[in-house]
């Protein structure tokens, strides 16, 4: 077991450096390459699929086709990657451009066009292979800030165009544009206790002391337990360049010697994303903000990353047996940081007891579920959690009680309420909110007469909501009556306080024109087209409808010449 655990460690690791071509694909950017965000790294509901390039803390940097082949995908979202531009090559992946403030050339041409016959901001292409070419080198968008950007980046992906398994873009050569000589950084050490297990008096998970030993590893407080534990770690990465925090590329657990629990941020899929909530202490990070990566899984998830022993990184702690457990924590470049956690039985009566058990109702993580009270409902179907726990339900103040978020969901489950509150002219106008304090969060939700039902994949309070609140629109600089013929653009700040905005759409002289949204400042924004504007006086309104049918619109009237 021993061999071959080891070998399937380094084999997997030899044989993804070698599978990937190393000089097929350029840099995206022509400015020397510094990671904000690396592959792997950890995110809301998510581990990140590529990497995030600095852009010089600003917008507009030429982007680059990283080698030859055809525009395959093209999608213009509020959220995500906002403008993203997929490429696919003749060699079997696909590269992805995000973030982006617009295209360039033939590609702009063809998202602007798409735009107007979609009549909408938000769209998605599949152009065909011989619509879209590009070549190596060639310029296709600028780089931008738009989506769910936290500031001006470009992110970039490699895909198997096949599979579309995103793939650490660190095995196509781009190694050799980052400097990292440094060790990933190890900031907390955590044993947890599994069910009737006492560890150093306590039944609860316990953060362990390291001191700094003479050869640069660490050495941890002793484990003295009396049955079976986990290990779980905070760990980033930094390089030379940059003071961001990066996620680890590999860690492993050894037992003794023998590896025990291995996951190494090389290639996986989209399918997998959410399970990082399971991989991580999820009660812990909703309730501190601090990401503990598990090595153990009480009961298995199918996150391919993972490589494990048939008790899946648990380790059992026996009468007259000491043992030594290793953590190695290394980065792409093999700079590795070690913990050593001396372990040995102890049958101490425990000090700390382990957290009360609140929840009243046991639910099984692979059996459908049903809860019912009064006029509520909430429905669980075989798949919806990790782990077996007790789940907390009540119904009280036209409000269901769905336990609290610090147990991570995987897949929505359904909650249903029967309205006896509202008269029937009203129900349209009604939706289901995650209420958490004054916040009410919108859930899109269906009706069949008097009951209403919902999706979610987090926990927490739910209620109906009653929205008869227009959307709000504002003109950042008044034009009405005046002339605004050295106008490049003109610009709405849109917003809805309850249900939030479905859809908006302008109009000149009554034909549609394109309104970009910035999610981020809540604002729409029309580039002056003279092809489209009117000589003279033009009529010009915004329409703006939320998720529950309350509508806002505002009109003006301005003048424009064309003449230069």
């Amino acid at each position: 077991m021993r061999f071959s655990l080891i070998f399937l460690f380094f084999y997997n690791f030899i044989f993804a450096q070698s599978q990937y071509p190393k000089d097929y694909f350029r840099s995206p950017l022509d400015i020397p390459m510094q990671l904000s965000g690396n592959f792997g790294e950890l995110r809301p509901n998510h581990f990140h699929a590529g990497f995030d390039l600095k852009t010089n803390q600003r917008e507009g940097l030429n982007v680059y086709a990283v080698a030859d082949g055809y525009v395959s995908r093209i999608k213009i979202s509020t959220f995500g990657n906002g403008k993203c531009i997929y490429i696919t090559h003749p060699n079997g992946y696909t590269s992805v451009y995000g973030h982006l403030q617009a295209a360039t050339g033939p590609i702009q041409e063809y998202i602007h066009k798409t735009h107007y016959d979609a009549k909408s901001f938000e769209i998605e292409m599949f152009p065909k292979p011989d619509e879209l070419p590009v070549t190596k080198g060639q310029i296709i968008a600028l780089s931008g800030n738009t989506g769910s950007s936290e500031g001006p980046h470009l992110h970039f992906e490699f895909r198997d165009t096949q599979t579309e398994f995103v793939i650490n873009p660190m095995f196509f050569g781009f190694d050799h544009h980052i400097e990292d000589s440094k060790k990933p950084t190890i900031s907390s050490l955590f044993v947890y206790p599994m069910e009737n297990t006492t560890v150093n008096q306590s039944r609860q998970p316990l953060l362990l002391n390291l001191s700094l030993q003479k050869d640069g590893t660490y050495l941890a407080g002793k484990v003295k337990a009396n049955g079976k534990i986990g290990f779980g770690i905070n760990a980033v990465d930094f390089d030379d360049v940059s003071k961001n925090r990066n996620g680890v590329f590999n860690v492993t657990g050894f037992l003794n010697g023998d590896p025990k629990y291995n996951y190494q941020f090389s290639t996986y899929s989209f399918d997998e994303m959410r399970f990082i909530n399971a991989f991580i202490d999820y009660s812990r990070y909703k309730k501190t903000g601090q990401r503990i990566q598990k090595l153990f899984m009480k009961t298995p998830f199918a996150l391919s990353i993972i490589k494990t022993d048939s008790l899946h990184g648990i380790i059992p702690v026996e009468p007259n047996l000491s043992s030594t457990y290793r953590i190695d924590v290394s980065d792409y470049f093999g700079n590795l940081s070690s913990i050593t956690v001396p372990v040995e039985y102890d049958s101490e009566t425990p000090v700390i007891n382990a957290e009360s058990v609140t929840g009243k109702y046991f639910v099984r993580y692979n059996k459908d579920s049903n809860f019912e009270k009064d006029n509520m409902s909430v429905f669980f179907p075989a798949g919806t959690f990790y782990e077996d726990f007790n789940l907390d339900f009540d119904v009280k103040n036209n409000r269901i009680y769905i336990h609290e978020d610090v147990v991570p969901v995987h897949s929505n489950f359904a909650i249903t309420i029967k309205d006896t509150i509202y008269p029937e002219a009203l129900r349209d106008k009604l939706f289901i909110a995650r209420i958490s304090g004054n916040s009410k969060s919108y859930n899109a939700t269906t009706r069949k007469n008097d009951v209403f039902t919902a999706k979610s994949k987090t926990l927490g309070q739910y209620g109906l909501v009653l929205d008869t609140i227009a959307p709000v629109i504002k003109i950042t600089k008044p034009i009405q009556d005046k002339w605004i013929s050295d106008a490049k653009s003109i610009q709405f700040t849109i917003g809805d306080a309850l249900s939030g905005i479905k859809s908006y759409n302008g109009y000149l002289n009554g034909n549609w024109i394109l309104f970009e949204y910035d999610n981020k400042t809540r604002k729409i924004t029309h580039i002056f087209d003279d092809t489209l504007v009117a000589e003279g006086a033009n009529d010009l309104k915004i329409e703006v409808v939320d998720n529950v049918g309350n509508s806002a619109i505002f009109e003006t009237h301005f003048f424009r010449s064309q003449q230069k």
